[in-house]
């Protein structure tokens, strides 16, 4: 065996040459596989007696892509498209033998070799658009000619990947073995060497993509089926750009293209952020107080208080990762309603093909409804998921003190309020905490762990390792009313409520959000989710622009009048001067004089208002990094993956711009827009938030 360097051998067996890479923990392709892939190659071609070679890797993964730690870094030769003609023009036999991951980078290796085949559990993807780039080793070039044009769009575009079963069907790979992945393509090398079978250079074979030369309406007719999806986002056009140079340039000309693309995009501020974004939601599982060997509580039981949207969403997290789960409601209809919602999702899914009538009765089984907090005595974990009333909160934990399990960790869904006060009122306040899903609970990625004062480290760490199980992001934050995400909000809410009133029109502010890269405006949202949530017509005082157009019967879209109105059916947001009027009447009887607000105005004030209470929430020691309040926006509140989150925004548009703009917002505003102590320390060091992580 020889060494060819620390991450790569070369092994010879026969005729068949084995260079195997072992370079943990994902086998990323940095430079010691580069240069160890290259110089096997070298030795190989030069070895008369060697008639293939075979790829493979150690570890627990085939090569699962580029090591982005290289990225914005001087570049070492040789790079991986260099090594990749290498291996395309390699006049022997090549074969990629394929476990775990081939992703980015490992899939375009793999690509570039006459053959592939894969154990059944491995997965094929180019996910470089979420980095907000594309293949820049010829995947876009070659992966149209191995499974055609439509297949090739979707997996770049979206990043997603396939497995083996799929993979072979399109003919992604040749054969799928088991046993021992090195001996099968060792075998799998000798039967084609002996059946004679033709080497096929992807970059030569054009079959695939023929018929789609010339056809520019393939490619018109794929952005228009994305285009709600990633709009805002620059590489998923470029992806489709380098792919239609793969049909219509010569294979040099169009990996020529593909590395311009790739190129324009790594210079631009967009995959700045999207790289930022990646290892921002890894580093948010960190705390920088918690030794490596904490000990994690074993949770196995859940339970659940409340039968609602929010808990039914809540219990479908927990059920779906394989743990019991008990449901807690106050009356039996509410806890039927609650689990035939449940139900109802489920099967909506394996409607779509997305899971079987078998795995609807599975999940189902795992789900114990009660009337009886008593019967939470034998949870691990209970998570409490009333509504917004702290005597009722009070009220719920006091009676699981006495109820829950030694050791059971006590959570509150609370979006608002104090979890060291609920916590109070037990004999256990260390295995209390904040567990804030957001809604639609199943759904949304995000999770803010509520760290209370006298929360047990185990305790939050378990709770992390919880959430990673259910698969949410997980940010760890600390107490305050609204936590990190809705006390930001609660700014842009002031902000976006103030400019209705000084002459700012509802659909002008929701078109700037919008445009700005939210997925919708304040006001359609609000009239989404319901102006009447939480209102109360008994002690309704007219002394808000919601509580107007409540008592105006105007509750949104559940019943067509909302800041908007919708025909009958319809979610489409239309302008109606009814709502105008009442917002109009109701700021002049404020004594507010109306003006022409521009847009730029509505940006900043809504924008730079996050910005300043991010700071102060940094200042205070609520979140612990800048990146984790970005964390929050991104997977809770819609902010655009492209801007990075609040901070990273407040960065790229320079603190300094930001703090001249909120000193002026102050000077006219008062108070509200007093600048963080933080900012301003920021600004006059000549740093940013990056510079506090």
């Amino acid at each position: 065996m020889i060494q060819l360097t620390e991450a790569a051998t070369l092994d010879i067996q026969d005729e068949i040459a084995v260079i195997t890479i072992n370079n943990p923990p994902v086998n990323a392709l940095g430079y010691p596989v580069r240069k160890g892939i290259a110089d096997g190659i070298d030795q190989v071609v030069q070895n008369d007696q060697v008639k293939a070679i075979v790829i493979t890797c150690k570890g627990r993964t085939f090569m699962a892509g580029a090591d982005i730690r290289e990225f914005g870094k001087p570049p070492l030769e040789p790079m991986l498209y260099q090594v990749l003609e290498t291996l395309d023009e390699c006049p022997k036999m090549t074969l990629s033998a394929i476990h775990g991951t081939a992703f980015g980078g490992g899939l375009e290796t793999a690509l570039s070799c006459h053959f592939r085949i894969a154990v059944p559990t491995a997965q094929f993807g180019l996910p470089e658009v979420k980095l907000g780039i594309l293949p820049g080793a010829g995947g876009t070039q070659r992966l149209p000619r191995v499974i055609g044009i439509d297949k090739a769009l979707k997996m770049i575009t979206s990043g997603n990947p396939i497995g083996a079963t799929e993979a072979l069907q399109d003919g992604l790979i040749d054969e799928i073995v088991e046993g021992d992945l090195k001996e099968a393509g060792i075998q799998f090398a000798k039967k084609v060497l002996a059946e004679n079978r033709p080497l096929i250079r992807v970059s030569q074979n054009d079959e695939k993509i023929a018929a789609a030369k010339g056809n520019n309406e393939i490619f018109d007719h794929f952005r228009k089926s994305i285009a709600r999806k990633t709009r805002g986002f620059q590489a998923p056009e470029n992806c489709i750009k380098a792919v239609e140079a793969s049909i219509n340039l010569p294979f040099k000309e169009g990996l020529k293209r593909e590395r311009e693309l790739f190129t324009e995009l790594l210079k631009g501020h967009q995959s700045a952020a999207q790289r930022y974004v990646f290892f921002a939601e890894r580093q948010a599982s960190k705390i920088p107080d918690f030794p490596k060997d904490i000990p994690l509580l074993d949770i196995k039981k859940v339970g659940i208080i409340g039968g609602g949207t929010m808990g039914g969403g809540i219990a479908m997290n927990f059920v779906n990762a394989g743990y019991l789960v008990t449901i807690i409601e106050t009356k039996q209809e509410f806890l039927n309603r609650g689990l035939g919602v449940i139900k109802k999702n489920y099967e909506i899914t394996a409607s779509k093909g997305k899971m079987s009538t078998e795995d609807v009765d599975k999940r189902m089984s795992l789900i114990t409804g009660s009337l009886n907090l008593k019967d939470l005595a034998d949870v691990d974990l209970v998570i409490e998921a009333v509504f917004e009333n702290m005597d009722l909160k009070k009220e719920i934990f006091s009676k699981l003190d006495g109820i829950c399990k030694e050791g059971a960790i006590m959570a509150t869904n609370t979006s608002f309020l104090n979890v060291n006060e609920i916590a109070s009122v037990t004999n256990r306040p260390e295995y209390v905490l904040g567990l804030h899903f957001f809604s639609p609970a199943n759904v949304m990625r995000l999770l803010e762990i509520v760290r209370g004062a006298k929360t047990d480290k185990s305790v939050l760490a378990t709770s992390l390792s919880v959430a990673k199980k259910i698969k949410k992001v997980a940010v760890v934050v600390g107490v305050c009313y609204g936590f990190v995400g809705n006390r930001m909000i609660a700014q842009r809410g002031r902000e976006t409520g103030l400019l209705l009133l000084e002459g700012a029109t509802v659909d002008q502010i929701d078109r700037v959000i919008f445009n700005f890269g939210f997925p919708m405006g304040p006001f359609v949202l609000s009239d989404l989710v319901g102006l009447n949530v939480g209102w109360d017509d008994k002690s309704s005082s007219g002394s808000t622009i919601r509580e107007v157009l409540c008592e105006a019967g105007r509750f949104g879209q559940k019943n067509g009048l909302g800041y908007y109105k919708y025909e009958q059916g319809s979610r489409t947001p239309i302008p109606d001067p009814d709502s105008l009027k009442l917002i109009a009447d109701f700021s002049a009887k404020k004594g507010y004089e109306q003006r022409e607000i521009g847009d730029d105005e509505i940006i900043k004030r809504a924008i730079y208002a996050l910005i300043n209470e991010g700071a102060k929430i940094l200042e205070e020691g609520i979140a612990v990094r800048p990146s984790d309040i970005d964390i929050i926006w991104i997977n809770g509140y819609g902010w655009p993956a492209y801007l990075g989150g609040p901070m990273f925004y407040g960065d790229l548009i320079g603190l300094d711009k930001v703090l001249e703009t909120i000193k002026q917002f102050h000077a006219k505003f008062g108070d509200v827009w007093k600048p963080a102590n933080l900012l301003e320390k920021l600004v006059a060091e000549g740093k940013g938030f990056k510079d506090l992580t």
